[in-house]
């Protein structure tokens, strides 16, 4: 199994950024968590993190192309208004999780839509930085038909 781990804009100040909502742990640190689950499980990561909404775009077309399993996705702020990255997600035959460390749904008005999760095969909202893990099992119970 093959995943990839998108990250949109600001994520790469994890650890430095409102650490009262997202937290102390850097974006590495996240990584490096996850590298070691998926070394345990036989699961090839690759990791990408952009702060411009076309990067983003192309890594979502590029999954499909090079056939990988599954996108787990924090989108950021592009979450609530991003509808050529929801139109990207739409565009591709891969699985993406939608995830967001903070709960998107107890925060500000304008937070709490997501334009992206409609065309998603789930969320993830609110479980700090252990929401990457628990998308990855999401995608482990998935392969194993569970």
């Amino acid at each position: 199994m093959k995943l990839l781990i998108l990250n949109g804009p600001n994520l790469n100040r994890l650890g430095k950024r409102e650490p009262g909502i997202y937290g102390a742990k850097t974006l590495e640190d996240v990584e490096r968590n996850l590298d070691k689950i998926a070394s345990l499980e036989g699961v090839e990561l690759g990791f990408f993190q952009s702060n411009s909404e076309g990067a983003l775009i192309d890594k979502v077309h590029e999954a499909e192309d090079v056939g990988l399993d599954g996108i787990i996705f924090n989108p950021g702020a592009f979450t609530h208004y991003s509808i050529a990255l929801r139109d990207a997600v739409a565009s591709v035959s891969v699985p993406v999780i939608e995830i967001h460390i903070s709960n998107i749904h107890s925060r500000e008005p304008f937070r709490q839509k997501s334009v992206i999760a409609p065309v998603c095969i789930g969320q993830l909202s609110g479980f700090g930085t252990d929401g990457y893990e628990l998308a990855f099992h999401a995608f482990l119970l998935q392969r194993k038909g569970v």
